[in-house]
């Protein structure tokens, strides 16, 4: 199971849950471990491998190869310790990849005390995101850190009908569009000779107050 393209994703929670099915369906194969047998059964069939296990022990941890794997997500939300206890094993482990979930800031601090370079908050992210949605007239937005963000939103007056090289959009606006769609039509990438219309979806990149500012023009 613990191949180069697989994941073991610890904790099947909603988060859990979500991301392991989305690694299925994307080619990677999962091993899936949850203390709650319910949960377990639940998955079956829909995951590469699903197990019942309490990951705090590190006998368990060995019996399932978890030492083995290159990726590791711990997706446990609901006990915090025994999120702290078993991120701790894994890094004991040498695990090269761990991502581990944090349901708050104190937990999230723990876990990078730990020495994990990745944790994730999907409750605060998530929140973050729909906020920028919320104020603007932005259809997705994407934070990618640094003070940067892509936006999807509709191109406003200024920049429709006539080429990109005469809308001098990133000296006035501090933004570039990078990409646009037509209709039903495929994304495709701008170029300075590209004319946008007015129901066109565009896809702005910049930093975070530029993107949002220019999405809300109209």
């Amino acid at each position: 199971m613990a191949e180069a393209d697989s994941v073991a994703v610890i904790g099947l929670g909603r988060f859990g849950s979500a991301l392991a099915l989305e690694l299925m369906a994307n080619g990677t194969e999962v091993l899936g471990i949850d203390a709650d047998e319910d949960t377990v059964q639940g998955l079956n069939g829909l995951l590469t491998h699903v197990v019942r296990a309490d990951t705090t022990k590190e006998e368990a941890l060995r019996q399932l190869a978890i030492p083995e794997f290159d990726r590791v997500v711990v997706a446990i939300g609901s006990d915090i310790e025994a999120s702290i206890l078993t991120t701790s094993l894994l890094l004991r482990f040498n695990i090269p990849q761990i991502w581990a979930k944090a349901v708050s800031d104190p937990h999230g601090a723990i876990l990078e005390q730990l020495g994990v370079k990745r944790v994730i908050y999907p409750e605060k992210d998530m929140g973050r995101r729909v906020a920028h949605l919320v104020r603007g007239a932005m259809q997705d937005y994407l934070d990618v850190g640094d003070n940067f963000a892509l936006v999807k939103t509709q191109p406003p007056s200024i920049v429709v009908g006539i080429p990109l090289r005469d809308t001098n959009i990133r000296a006035r606006y501090g933004i570039t569009i990078s990409a646009y769609k037509h209709g039903d039509q495929p994304w495709t990438y701008t170029t300075m000779d590209t004319v946008l219309a007015s129901g066109d979806t565009v896809l702005v990149a910049g930093q975070t107050e530029h993107a949002e500012a220019f999405s809300q023009l109209r």
